[in-house]
């Protein structure tokens, strides 16, 4: 059975850090496009960062960061540990939102590219 589990959301101060961490199961990541998708209350989801799989192609280990976190956020894998990790530097209120883990084939911010889910993790940044 296909699974992503996302962790280590939480609530922290602006200008804290978090590390969110996206699991599998029954895939290996190494072949697929990971992605980080957040949703505030009353907004669209929106593509926050990918890494292109490690297949060996002109693609591999690419990254995507939408303009509101470059700079803050890093993508990265450990396919070791089968697992993708987003951290989150510089946090801000607006940042509050629940993020998703998705796995897909193209390295791009659109949630229709992305075949399978994990079922999210609260991030909120208040003082």
């Amino acid at each position: 059975q296909v699974q992503l589990v996302e962790s280590g959301g939480g609530l922290v101060q602006p200008g804290g850090s978090l590390r969110l961490s996206c699991a599998a199961s029954g895939f290996t990541l190494d072949y697929y496009t990971i992605g980080w998708f957040r949703q505030a209350p009353g907004k669209e989801r929106e593509g926050v960062s990918c890494i292109s799989s490690s297949d060996g192609s002109s693609a591999d280990g690419r990254t995507y960061y939408a303009d509101s976190v470059k700079g803050r956020f890093t993508i990265s894998r450990n396919n070791a540990k089968n697992t993708v990790y987003l951290q989150l530097n510089n946090l801000k209120p607006e940042d509050t939102a629940v993020y998703y883990c998705a796995a897909g084939e193209l390295c791009v911010p659109h949630v229709y590219e992305y075949s399978y889910w994990g079922q999210g993790t609260q991030v909120t940044v208040s003082s």
